[in-house]
């Protein structure tokens, strides 16, 4: 269908006076900040998939004189990437446009940090995949899982993304993140604390919250749901941001498909929660906890969740 060029001007002079009337709202009128991109975000995470994995992940290729080389020069030009989007989230957050010396000196002191780090979420990641092929009796080799698991994918964007959570760069964090959501259908907020030999098992659905902890060698199936119970108000019923909502799970948890714990109970070390449990209070180390256990409670009048 033809459109003549007085009704494309007319659609876009109305959607300036939504943008404009939009920015003014957020008080963004004048020259609004950029946010970090996306797009280069993407690229930034697979570069730095490729630095922690370059054999694998990297150039098909590389050869053991080059790797050294391959991963040098990769860092370099994803750490420069990294910087610009790093200064874009401190403008943004700052709600200036204008580059300065301190947003510059902030970034580079944050990506910096972060490039120390990458040893440290290397080792983090190998215990990871390491925990997915001791677990899974389908992985035929490590080079699998590190290749093919959702899981493992949504783990190493946790990985990079906690970090620079904890470094000041949030928005970023959480971006990269969403990248993985978006791949994999497994969403692990940047802010939650997840230690070492974490596996989550075919991965569809999971949800980890912002202020879950979860501890040594914890086994998770998909759409597994670690939530908030509630949602406190403040005086002008505007929700309360930042308060602690989330599930800690303790050292060697299973935890199977389906199930919804929520609220900032305990889950004790060695305990199994069943599949399509929903749990709203702590269970005792080494619990084992089912379906039916949770009806009886709730129908046979003990305490209920």
């Amino acid at each position: 269908m033809k459109r003549t060029v007085q009704e494309i001007d007319a659609v876009v002079a109305e959607l300036r006076a939504l943008r404009v009337k939009s920015l003014e709202n957020r008080q963004r009128r004048d020259r609004p900040p950029k946010l970090p991109s996306r797009k280069v975000l993407v690229t930034i995470a697979d570069g730095l998939s490729a630095v922690l994995f370059p054999n694998r992940l990297g150039l098909p290729e590389l050869t053991s004189e080059s790797v050294d080389y391959y991963v040098g020069h990769t860092l370099d030009v994803t750490l420069r990437e990294l910087l610009v989007q790093v200064r874009r989230e401190l403008r943004f957050t700052a709600g200036v446009d204008a580059p300065g010396n301190a947003d510059r000196e902030q970034a580079t002191a944050i990506t910096q940090a972060f490039a120390k780090r990458l040893p440290h979420i290397r080792i983090l990641l190998e215990s990871d995949i390491q925990a997915a092929y001791e677990g899974d009796p389908a992985a035929r080799s490590i080079d699998e899982v590190l290749v093919c698991y959702p899981g493992i994918t949504a783990i190493t964007h946790y990985r990079l993304a906690h970090e620079l959570h904890c470094l000041g760069a949030p928005l970023i964090a959480r971006m990269i993140s969403e990248i993985a959501h978006s791949a994999t259908g497994i969403e692990i907020h940047p802010g939650a604390k997840i230690g070492g030999s974490f596996f989550i098992d075919h991965g569809t659905g999971v949800v980890i919250g912002e202020t879950a902890i979860i501890g040594q060698h914890v086994r998770l199936y998909q759409a597994v749901t670690l939530g908030a119970k509630r949602f406190p108000m403040d005086e002008h019923g505007s929700l309360v941001k930042g308060n602690i909502r989330h599930p800690i799970v303790e050292d060697d948890v299973v935890i199977y498909a389906g199930a919804t714990i929520l609220g900032r109970i305990i889950i004790g070390r060695g305990s199994t929660i069943g599949g399509n449990v929903w749990l709203t209070r702590s269970v005792a180390p080494g619990s084992v906890i089912s379906q039916a256990q949770i009806r009886n409670e709730v129908f046979d009048g003990g305490a209920g969740i």
